[in-house]
């Protein structure tokens, strides 16, 4: 079938402003976008440039909307978009060239939730693993499935208004350390996220559940971090 794809460019180094540039392509309706950029860059336009890394939808870097929505251009296929397809960069973020966007404050944001293990008490006896019962690795197993592609964060209103929000991605990395059992960090992580940047943000608005590739539950996660930091309880 022929494929119209219609891609934003710009290059800071000799465009004043982006423009748009249209490409006819045959393909399947199995092909991936990602394959229909490959084509273009390897056939038609080697200087198109964009993000890639797995394409099998586990690093996450190859995050832009297409046809308005926010998906991996590596699992979003033909049939699911159609024929005609507008390929575009993430919005809230800088373009830095074509479909590539700075990521430095999206992880700026992410490395103010602390993610990584705090405990600093002694190792069970015999310097044993510290256990979980299955109940409790289940309490945030769903955010353990981010890849940080940005997907939810630039899909977030609030954030487009303000890049300071900190982000549904980053109250994700709270919520898988802040809901597990070993770790002690929480209170630390509690009081950034009940910062004006953090929570009090988040109007409940959806678009980052419907935007996330790997269906985390995020408003949910949101909503489980708020009702922690108005009683006071981890449960």
């Amino acid at each position: 079938m022929q494929i119209t794809l219609k891609v934003f460019r710009y290059n800071p180094e000799v465009d004043k402003q982006f423009h748009y540039e249209t490409y006819t392509i045959e393909g399947e309706e199995t092909d991936r976008i990602l394959d229909l950029l490959e084509h273009v860059k390897g056939y038609k336009d080697g200087s198109l440039s964009f993000r890639r890394s797995c394409a099998h939808g586990v690093c996450g870097s190859d995050a832009m909307r297409i046809n308005g929505k926010n998906m991996l251009a590596c699992k979003a296929l033909v049939r699911d978009v159609g024929t005609t397809i507008t390929v575009e960069p993430l919005l809230g973020l800088k373009v830095a060239k074509d479909l590539i966007v700075d990521m430095e404050p999206f992880f700026d944001n992410y490395k103010k939730m602390l993610p990584y293990f705090i405990n600093d008490s002694p190792l069970p006896e015999g310097g044993r693993e510290r256990l979980q019962t299955p109940e409790q690795r289940a309490r945030f197993d769903d955010t353990t499935k981010c890849i940080l592609c940005a997907a939810c964060t630039t899909s977030c209103p609030s954030f487009w208004a303000s890049d300071e929000y900190y982000g549904p991605a980053a109250l994700v990395a709270a919520h898988r350390f802040v809901f597990d059992s070993r770790d002690e960090g929480a209170a630390e992580r509690m009081e950034v996220i009940s910062e004006t940047n953090g929570l009090a943000r988040c109007h409940t608005i959806y678009n980052c559940t419907n935007a996330c590739p790997r269906d985390i539950q995020i408003t949910k996660a949101i909503g489980e971090l708020k009702l922690a930091t108005l009683t006071g309880k981890i449960e």
